[in-house]
């Protein structure tokens, strides 16, 4: 659920393991060896599909002409997303999982393109990468310039330490509470709204401990220096699965208020957007999608219809 905050960073502190060789990925294959039942190896065995001829017909002509789906994503990223195995060279992560499903129901080979956050965007509005799929929330100001076709539901979540009796559903829960938040976020700014309510309503203020570094945060969040992290449900989920030491205590739509969602992201007018969101909507139906979000804990961001370029989060 990322707008333009969540930045490259790879939990290496977490993950102390082996490299195992990569292997060919099969339509019948499941996850390999795991971390905690998360698996982080090159061998990944991705779930496969099968190319849909009528879908595939609808790809622009030149790049069926190519014959492959070049897609970027953020390959250095926060676990689960997007990031690289245990051989610190593979990408993997739900982001390419999904990426290989489409591009197979296209009956085209994926190229995936590690890149930065910012030459995301840029790479796919000069048409040097056919598509992005690295968390990318819907917002009308980047509708300006792209396409989008949805997939995951965008979502923060509260994480503290497994021996915290805490819940957060709504404003009050964090009044008087040490909070961990990364500036001009998405989550900030939702914070901020809560903690002003809460002070109108005569309740204590939320105290605020700003982190950039993810191992930063993480160890404030186990030395007991803040109460809760709020960030990107995804990384929460992975990093609580992994730690072992920390739990998810309550989540909210990445707009607060204003449900907002992740999207395939191309540029805008090229013609590929239908493909992808009919190439995505078929994997909904026949239950793949459901299987690579299980894969990694992500269940709970699940949507039961793609869309086309849906209302997105507003204009700043």
């Amino acid at each position: 659920m990322r707008t333009t905050f969540l930045r490259p960073v790879l939990l290496v502190t977490l993950l102390g393991l082996t490299a195992c060789a990569p292997g060919e990925a099969t339509p019948e294959a499941g996850p390999g060896p795991a971390a905690n039942g998360i698996n982080i190896t090159a061998q990944q065995n991705r779930l496969r599909a099968q190319k849909v001829a009528e879908i595939a017909d609808l790809v622009p002509a030149d790049i069926r002409a190519r014959g492959t789906f070049v897609v970027g994503t953020t390959g250095n990223g926060t676990p689960p997303l997007s990031f690289r195995a245990d051989d610190d060279r593979t990408i993997i992560g739900v982001e390419p999982d999904l990426a290989q499903l489409v591009a197979d129901v296209l009956g085209l080979k994926l190229d995936l393109q590690a890149t930065s956050w910012e030459n995301l965007f840029l790479s796919v509005e000069n048409g040097q990468y056919a598509a992005g799929f690295s968390n990318v929330t819907v917002t009308e100001e980047r509708k300006d310039k792209y396409d989008f076709a949805t997939y995951r539901q965008d979502t923060l979540a509260f994480e503290t330490r497994a021996d915290k009796g805490l819940t957060v559903r709504e404003p009050k829960d964090v009044a008087g509470l040490t909070v961990g938040v990364g500036a001009g976020t998405n989550q900030e700014q939702i914070l901020l709204r809560w903690d002003e309510q809460n002070r109108a309503a005569g309740l204590k203020p939320v105290k605020f401990q700003y982190y950039q570094v993810t191992s930063d945060y993480y160890l404030a969040l186990k030395s007991g220096r803040i109460d809760v992290y709020v960030g990107p449900n995804p990384s929460a989920v992975y990093h609580a699965a992994v730690d072992g030491q920390s739990r998810i205590v309550g989540t909210i739509s990445g707009g607060g208020q204003i449900p907002a969602d992740i999207a395939a992201m191309t540029k805008k007018g090229n013609g590929l957007v239908t493909a992808l969101q009919k190439a995505i909507q078929h994997e909904i139906g026949n239950g793949q999608y459901a299987e690579v979000l299980k894969r990694w804990n992500l269940s709970n961001e699940a949507v039961t219809a793609s869309e086309v370029n849906p209302k997105g989060l507003p204009r700043k």
